[in-house]
């Protein structure tokens, strides 16, 4: 693979969780980043807001919600300097009502990834990718977009076999 980038968004704290609320030390999307990471070689970069969402899950999906129907672009903490040492770049997050969350949209549309070759991944717990692939497409113009892995996220930290697998249909 040519050089490689994994930005990812991942909720610590509250999650849903096979059916309940668990609290959780790593969100399960940065888990599936460093095993990306792991196998590939490639710089990790987590995208972080300046407001922290509420620590309650149920309260933190009321304000996901409230920024998807605004087409919000929250701000963020950084980005990198550039991208254009970068081929690949792995796109990591949370299904977030159908989507990923409006800050990877914030990250994204901050970059030309024109020539870029952008491999999605979403954790979830039953939702799948959702319309985030046909998402990315609108916003990474110039990029080309591939299908990506739906990892359920109560099994993200058992996922290597999966990634694993995953990976080798892109080399």
């Amino acid at each position: 693979m040519d050089k490689i980038l994994i930005v990812y968004y991942s909720r610590k704290g509250e999650n849903y969780w096979n059916g309940s609320i668990r609290n959780l030390s790593k969100g399960n999307t940065e888990i599936v980043a460093e095993i990306i990471a792991e196998i590939t070689g490639g710089e990790l970069f987590e995208v972080e807001t300046v407001r922290t969402y509420a620590a309650d899950y149920y309260a933190c999906i009321e304000e996901a919600k409230a920024e998807l129907q605004a087409e919000a672009r929250p701000a963020l903490r950084g980005y990198p300097d550039c991208l254009d040492a970068y081929d690949t770049i792995f796109v990591g997050f949370p299904n977030w009502w159908c989507t990923m969350p409006m800050a990877l949209f914030t990250f994204l549309e901050h970059f030309d990834l024109t020539g870029k070759r952008i491999l999605p991944f979403c954790t979830n717990e039953g939702s799948g990718m959702g319309n985030s692939e046909r998402d990315l497409k609108k916003i990474c113009k110039g990029a080309t977009v591939e299908h990506g892995p739906s990892i359920h996220g109560a099994e993200a930290a058992n996922a290597r076999g999966k990634v694993e697998g995953w990976l080798k249909t892109l080399i």
